[in-house]
């Protein structure tokens, strides 16, 4: 008898482990999925939350143009009108004087020439 004893308690003390051992697994499993699915929403809401930004900065950026724009347009208005007035001033001066403008073209040409060749090449 104390060998049927001993062989039902090593039976009883095997069958124990074995529970112990499914219930860790299932443990584990459980764990997992459950930090899979966290992981999951974690990474859901941080894409939601990039989209979200992503918009206010656009609109942001929009609205920053639009105001640029308006806030740029009466100094490209004055801007094309001092160009306008120094292309006329040039043309008068031409006029007057074809001879000094050629030579001045020329010289500001030859000054520009020889620093562009005088640069290192790379």
């Amino acid at each position: 008898m104390p060998a049927d004893a001993l062989n039902s308690v090593d039976e009883e003390i095997a069958s124990t482990a074995s529970k112990v051992k499914k219930a860790a697994k299932a443990a584990v499993d459980d764990a997992t999925e459950n930090g899979q699915a966290r992981l999951n929403e974690a990474i859901d809401a941080a894409e939601r939350g990039i989209r979200e930004a992503a918009k206010r900065i656009e609109k942001a950026l929009r609205d920053g143009v639009g105001t640029l724009r308006e806030q740029a347009g009466p100094y490209r208005e004055e801007a094309g009108q001092r160009f306008d007035e120094a292309s006329k001033f040039v043309v008068e001066r031409v006029k007057e004087r074809p001879l000094t403008a050629t030579l001045a073209g020329l010289g500001v040409g030859l000054l520009l020439g020889l620093l562009l060749a005088s640069r290192p090449s790379k």
